[in-house]
C-alpha cells in the first residue's frame, strides 16, 4: 500500500483506477479545486517556480520529493497510511471490535460532520494567508508559506476523498460546499471561528501556524484513533505533513524574538520599535489572540457530543494507548462554572466522557507552553526580565462555559467597564495591527536577505543554504 501511483491525474495509493465511478467523480471535482486555488490561493505567484516538497509515498523514509514546481501544477494526491493488520477499535463502547471499513449507518451523519469540519479548515487557512506573499520577510519564508498552503490543499483532497468514497450524494454535495465557503465572508463563512479571523501580516501567520495548526495536530491525533479505519489512516499521514507547519510557526516567532532582542540592545532606551522592530508586549498581545481563538476550536468544556464521539468509537483522546481505561466510564473532571449572575463560580464535577474536549485541550495547553519556554529562554539568555505567558483558558473565549463573560489574562472575572478599559492592553488593537503591518510594506525577494524585523533562520530547507533561491520568479 505504501507505493503511490503518480502517473494518474490524481496521485494516490488507494487504487483509484480500480473504482472508475469514484475516479470520474474526483476528476470532475479536480478542475473546480484548481479554479478555487487560482481564485483564492496565493495571490500573484501562480506562475512562479517554488522549491516544494511533494508526497510520493507514505513510507517513513523518503516519503517526500523536493523540486521546483508551479503551484497550480502541484501533485495534490490521496494518501492513506498503511493498514494495521487486525486493527480493533481501541476505546469506547465498541472497544475490541474490528474497525469499520465502511460507514456504520447509525454514525453516518456524525462522521460526515466530523470530516466536513476538519476539511473546511484546510482551504480556510489558504484563504486567510493568500496575500502574505507580497510582504514576505525573505525567500525562505515565502517558500515556507507556499509549502504550508499546498499541503493544506492536499489535506482538503484527503477529506474530499473520504466524502466522495463513503457518503454518496451527500458527500459530493459537501465536497462542493467546501469550495464555496470563504474565510471571513459574512454570507458564507468558514465553519469555525478561528478560520474567519483575518491574517493581515506575518506575525499573525507565525502565531497561526504555531497555535492554530497545533490545534489541528490534536484534532488529527484524536481522529487517527477512529474506529472508521479510512479516516484513521488518512489523518495519520496528514500528521506527517502537519509537523512542518508548526515548525514554521515556532521558529518564525523565535526569529522575531531574536531580532527584537538585537534591536533592543542596539537602542539606548531598549526600544525595539524605535529601531523598526516588533516589541515584546505587542508579541504578547498576538499570543493572547491566537492562543485564545485556537482554544475555542476544541469545543465546549462540557460536551455531550464529545461523549458520544468517544462512546461510539469515532474520536478518542490523543494517543489513546497511553491511557489505562479505554472506556472512560469512571472518573470525572472538575470545572469552575461561572454563576448565572457572573458573581463567581460553582465547582462542578463532570463525567470524564463529557469532558473529552477538555482532556484534549489540556494536552494542547501543555504542548503550547513548550514553545513559550523556548522563546523565554532566549529572553533569559539575553538578560531581559520580560517573559511571555499563555493567558488563562478562560480569557477571550467565544465557545464553552466561559463564552460571553469577561476575564483578564490571569482568569479573573472582570466587569464590562474594566474589559473595555483594559482590552487594548491584552489584545492587539487596530494601531498594533497597523504598526506591525507597517514594517512589512515591501517584500524581500533577494536570496539570503531578511527584513529588518526578523532574524535569519539557522538552516535552510533540505540541506540547502539559507541564501538558496527558494522561489524563482518566472512569471
Amino acid at each position: 500500500m505504501s507505493s503511490v501511483v503518480s502517473s494518474e491525474r490524481i496521485p494516490n495509493n488507494v487504487d483509484l483506477a480500480g473504482d472508475k465511478k469514484l475516479q470520474r467523480a474526483l476528476e470532475a471535482w479536480q478542475p473546480r479545486f484548481i479554479d478555487w486555488w487560482l481564485e483564492m490561493g496565493p495571490e500573484g505567484f501562480q506562475k512562479d517556480n517554488v522549491y516544494l516538497r511533494t508526497a510520493v509515498s507514505v513510507d517513513a523514509d523518503g516519503w517526500a520529493h523536493f523540486d521546483y514546481v508551479k503551484m497550480p501544477d502541484y501533485r495534490w494526491g490521496i494518501f492513506l497510511a498503511d493498514a494495521v493488520k487486525d486493527r480493533a477499535i481501541g476505546f469506547g463502547d465498541n472497544l475490541g471490535k474490528p474497525v469499520w471499513q465502511t460507514v456504520p449507518g447509525e454514525h453516518r451523519n456524525v462522521l460526515r460532520r466530523l470530516i466536513v469540519t476538519q476539511g473546511d479548515t484546510e482551504p480556510a487557512s489558504v484563504e486567510q494567508q493568500r496575500m502574505l506573499g507580497h510582504t514576505c520577510p525573505s525567500l525562505y519564508d515565502l517558500r515556507n508559506l507556499f509549502q504550508v498552503n499546498v499541503e493544506e490543499g492536499r489535506h482538503l483532497w484527503a477529506m474530499v476523498y473520504l466524502l466522495h468514497s463513503y457518503f454518496g450524494r451527500d458527500g459530493r454535495e459537501e465536497a462542493e460546499a467546501l469550495l464555496e465557503r470563504r474565510s471571513g465572508n459574512e454570507d458564507k463563512p468558514r465553519i469555525l471561528g478561528a478560520f474567519n479571523e483575518p491574517c493581515r501580516h506575518w506575525l499573525s501567520f507565525f502565531m497561526f501556524t504555531y497555535f492554530t495548526d497545533r490545534d489541528g495536530k490534536y484534532q488529527l491525533l484524536a481522529l487517527a484513533e477512529s474506529g472508521f479505519d479510512p479516516l484513521s489512516r488518512t489523518t495519520r499521514f496528514m500528521l506527517t505533513e502537519e509537523a512542518h507547519h508548526m515548525f514554521v510557526g515556532e521558529t518564525g516567532v523565535g526569529r522575531v524574538v531574536e531580532r527584537t532582542i538585537a534591536l533592543m540592545k542596539k537602542n539606548a532606551n531598549g526600544d525595539a520599535r524605535a529601531e523598526g522592530g516588533i516589541d515584546l508586549p505587542t508579541m504578547q498581545k498576538f499570543i493572547n489572540l491566537w492562543y485564545s481563538v485556537s482554544l475555542d476550536l476544541f469545543g465546549g468544556e462540557i460536551s455531550s457530543n464529545a461523549a458520544n464521539y468517544f462512546a461510539s468509537g469515532l474520536k478518542a483522546r490523543a494517543k489513546e494507548d497511553r491511557y489505562d481505561d479505554h472506556r472512560a466510564l469512571e472518573g470525572s473532571m472538575s470545572f469552575d462554572v461561572p454563576k448565572a449572575d457572573k458573581s463567581g463560580f460553582d465547582r462542578q464535577e463532570v463525567p470524564l466522557r463529557n469532558a473529552m474536549n477538555e482532556v484534549l485541550r489540556g494536552e494542547y495547553v501543555e504542548d503550547s507552553q513548550r514553545g513559550l519556554d523556548k522563546w523565554n529562554k532566549q529572553l533569559e539568555e539575553a538578560g531581559l526580565d520580560f517573559r511571555f505567558g499563555l493567558p488563562s483558558t478562560r480569557f477571550h473565549r467565544a465557545t464553552g462555559i466561559y463564552a460571553g463573560i469577561h476575564f483578564d489574562p490571569e482568569g479573573n472575572l472582570v466587569d464590562d467597564a474594566t474589559w473595555e478599559k483594559k482590552k487594548n492592553e491584552w489584545l492587539p488593537n487596530d494601531a498594533d495591527d497597523a504598526y506591525v503591518a507597517s514594517l512589512m510594506q515591501k517584500p524581500i525577494y533577494e536570496p539570503g536577505k531578511m527584513a529588518n524585523w526578523i532574524a535569519a533562520p539557522k538552516h535552510g530547507i533540505k540541506g540547502r543554504p539559507v541564501e538558496f533561491e527558494y522561489v524563482r520568479f518566472d512569471g
